[in-house]
């Protein structure tokens, strides 16, 4: 099969033919039909993941049709159309039994633990659980936007941020999963402030129902919070870090009001340096510190749901379409252009 690869972090990214995967006993071979470019496949690539073996093959965010069936899988057949979260879960251990998939002691993710989605085709372990049913006029581009980002988001946002009719909601960072939180929290009825250092992505959050914009390169790393208490009188009820970086994690807890909610979305990869937590000031406010790492495969149906009947629209998120060929270019790129670029041709 045709792969984008890399031998070495942060290095060339090849097109190349490689061995196409045998599917395991409990899973399925997916022909790919889309796949999402997200700044964490970016994050692999730099050697930000102890868990990825070279040469690699990047990609998470996935739709498809399955291709092939291990002998034990029982719900799936070749020519289902299915995506998948981004974490599989082995279905079994106490994590699982207990319905939180998404932190699974035993995950496997495509693209990190094993050969992911920058492929024609790809490897889901454990189907049974971790397969999700598209809906037959869902896109495979759509689908494909939702296995990470959009799911992180919305979990992110309506699980754990809980946010409620009327409350402000900070966003620091629109890129995919940022431009995806303020969608799911202008849809909640959020009262939402958006903040980023590009234009474009500004933009493009007001499109999806910003109700206030901040450019960080106006205000300034230490003018963030103060902008943020000022414009909702008080600070947010519920703040995001969807970037994932000392600066914005801070700048997102010392956003918040009295009992708000801090929602840790984007990734801290040690690389980048640790954040100097507040804790003095978590502690006098009666601060909540939440962290979110996707969502399991059996919350996808609420999801789709609110899809389904046009509450929420992730297709407006994505922007580009891509060939294979085309795409590591955008990966060394990711985060340059606004919204989420997914490839869809093989």
């Amino acid at each position: 099969m045709r792969a984008l690869t890399f031998d070495r972090f942060a290095g060339p990214l090849t097109i190349r033919d490689v061995p196409s995967p045998d599917p395991t006993p409990e899973g399925v071979i997916v022909r790919v039909g889309a796949s999402g470019i997200c700044r964490s496949d970016w994050h692999g690539w730099q050697g930000h993941d102890p868990d990825i073996r070279l040469p690699h093959v990047p990609g998470h965010e996935l739709a498809g049709t399955v291709e092939s069936v291990g002998d034990d899988v029982r719900r799936w057949r070749p020519g289902d159309r299915v995506t998948v979260p981004f974490v599989c879960a082995c279905g079994r251990c106490r994590a699982c039994a207990a319905g939180e998939h998404q932190v699974c002691t035993r995950q496997t993710q495509p693209g990190f633990t094993h050969w992911g989605s920058f492929a024609e085709f790809v490897i889901v372990h454990g189907a049974d659980v971790n397969a999700v049913a598209l809906p037959e006029d869902m896109s495979f581009s759509t689908a494909a936007s939702l296995g990470c980002r959009y799911s992180t988001a919305f979990r992110a946002v309506v699980h754990h941020g809980r946010v409620r009719p009327g409350e402000w909601v900070a966003v620091h960072g629109c890129g995919g999963v940022g431009l995806s939180a303020v969608q799911v929290a202008v849809a909640a009825g959020g009262r939402v402030v958006a903040l980023d250092i590009s234009a474009g992505a500004l933009e493009l959050a007001a499109d999806l129902g910003a109700e206030t914009l901040i450019d960080a390169r106006e205000v300034g790393d230490a003018g963030v919070a103060a902008a943020i208490v000022d414009l909702t009188g008080g600070g947010a009820h519920v703040s995001l870090d969807t970037l994932g970086h000392p600066v914005t994690c801070v700048g997102s807890l010392s956003s918040l009001r009295p009992r708000g909610r801090h929602v840790q979305v984007g990734l801290l990869p040690a690389a980048q340096g640790r954040p100097l937590i507040p804790m003095e000031r978590v502690i006098a406010l009666e601060l909540q510190l939440l962290g979110s790492h996707g969502m399991a495969a059996h919350g996808y149906p609420e999801l789709l749901g609110l899809i389904a009947v046009g509450r929420l629209r992730p297709e407006l998120l994505v922007t580009s379409q891509l060939t294979l060929d085309a795409a590591g270019e955008a990966l060394s790129n990711v985060g340059q252009r606004p919204g989420m670029a997914v490839i869809t041709a093989f």
